[in-house]
């Protein structure tokens, strides 16, 4: 994470994020850690949970929580589990988290129901995937939104970057991970030929994978 390393080396001195309280919920990984550990450098406090009951890396966590991070997750939680979770990172006497760092959207929705006071005290929201954003715009639509909201999932880096070659990485751990098979050989089909879904390809043709494409849009249907 050269960028991040960059960034604490830089300003870790200053502490320009002191009086930041960021509540977030993504997966728990190594890269995860060095964000959080960043954040911490740089003078924010953090508290996380996980977005994802299969992605937790349990050593990640671990090591999180013997250096003084509150991270509540493991691998395999159950749905309880998760909002348990959840709940824990945001519901401590004495914390008012002023910041939110979602993926998936189900943080942000957690304290807007369970906790509407604290919710109205968040000075921004940053939500990454395209389902936290659609809740998001769900919210805006509904006059329910009374926070600023940073749309990550739609930033050219995002869509022209991760969402192509940092895709490419994920779905081989991903797949490897949950399923433990070889690929080679495998009937594959990818629903949709966007940015994500050309990158899904390309992994998948590189292991071996016999790869069928749906697509609705004739432009997309043509490249694939």
């Amino acid at each position: 994470m050269p960028a991040l390393m960059a960034l604490r080396k830089r300003a870790q001195g200053e502490k320009p994020l002191a009086g930041a309280k960021i509540v977030g919920c993504t997966h728990i990984t190594a890269q995860i850690a060095v964000l959080m550990e960043t954040l911490g450098a740089l003078g924010a406090q953090c508290r996380w949970a996980a977005c994802n009951i299969y992605s937790t890396l349990n050593e990640v966590a671990a090591a999180l929580a013997e250096n003084g991070f509150p991270v509540f997750a493991w691998k395999g939680e159950s749905e309880d589990d998760f909002w348990w979770c959840i709940d824990r990172c945001v519901n401590v006497e004495g914390w008012q988290p002023n910041m939110i760092l979602d993926d998936g959207g189900d943080l942000t929705h957690w304290i807007y129901k369970k906790y509407p006071n604290m919710f109205k005290k968040i000075k921004g929201i940053v939500e990454e995937s395209v389902t936290g954003v659609h809740r998001l715009y769900q919210l805006s639509k509904a006059g329910k939104l009374c926070v600023p909201a940073m749309n990550v999932n739609d930033s050219v880096t995002k869509q022209k970057f991760d969402n192509l070659y940092c895709c490419r990485e994920s779905i081989r751990e991903g797949l490897k991970r949950t399923t433990d098979m070889m690929f080679g050989g495998k009937q594959v089909v990818v629903c949709g030929y966007g940015e994500v879904g050309k990158g899904c390809c390309a992994a998948l043709k590189a292991m071996g994978s016999i790869v069928y494409v749906t697509e609705i849009d004739p432009i997309c249907a043509l490249q694939a």
